[in-house]
């Protein structure tokens, strides 16, 4: 499944992107506030790709590389993960490379897999977990009518704030 918006094209990930993967989530501004494993080459890349495609191939999420139109190699990554049981409830993760950061492409992309998460989906609830220290990614929710959810944790990660949206 493809999405696109005026400047961006949202595409499924495959065996192509292994060295943009690799880049995204290895990019040490990008993991400033992120926990997680970081790729150390292209076969670690690679296995996120393949369980990345598994897990959209069973419909556990919706995975997303982010490119500017027309153009092939990935300059982030948005989802839709986590679902709850029900499957109303999802949660949305992203990253952009921060070259490409403060123009305006991941609000582009978070509206448009919002938009899916609540038209194709028939989400109630968005919810999305961000460092308290990541003022870009907290304005970005604000701007997209997230609201901070105080009270509400993100277990494991007390330094993570849990924002959500409701259809």
């Amino acid at each position: 499944m493809k999405l696109e918006t005026e400047r961006l094209s949202l595409k499924p990930l495959n065996e192509t992107h292994v060295e943009d993967i690799l880049k995204i989530r290895s990019n040490e501004i990008t993991n400033k506030y992120v926990v997680r494993n970081i790729p150390k080459d292209n076969f670690d890349a690679l296995q996120f790709i393949l369980m990345i495609t598994e897990r959209t191939m069973n419909g556990e999420s919706f995975y997303f590389g982010i490119s500017l139109k027309n153009q092939q190699n990935l300059i982030g990554t948005i989802c839709l993960y986590n679902f709850t049981e029900d499957r109303k409830t999802a949660e949305v993760g992203y990253e952009l490379l921060p070259d490409f950061h403060h123009r305006g492409l991941m609000s582009e992309a978070l509206k448009t897999v919002v938009d899916f998460g609540f038209n194709q989906l028939h989400l109630h609830e968005i919810v999305a977990m961000t460092n308290k220290f990541n003022e870009n990614s907290k304005g970005l929710l604000v701007k997209h009518d997230f609201v901070l959810e105080k009270g509400r944790e993100d277990e494991g990660f007390p330094d993570n704030l849990v924002f959500s949206i409701k259809q």
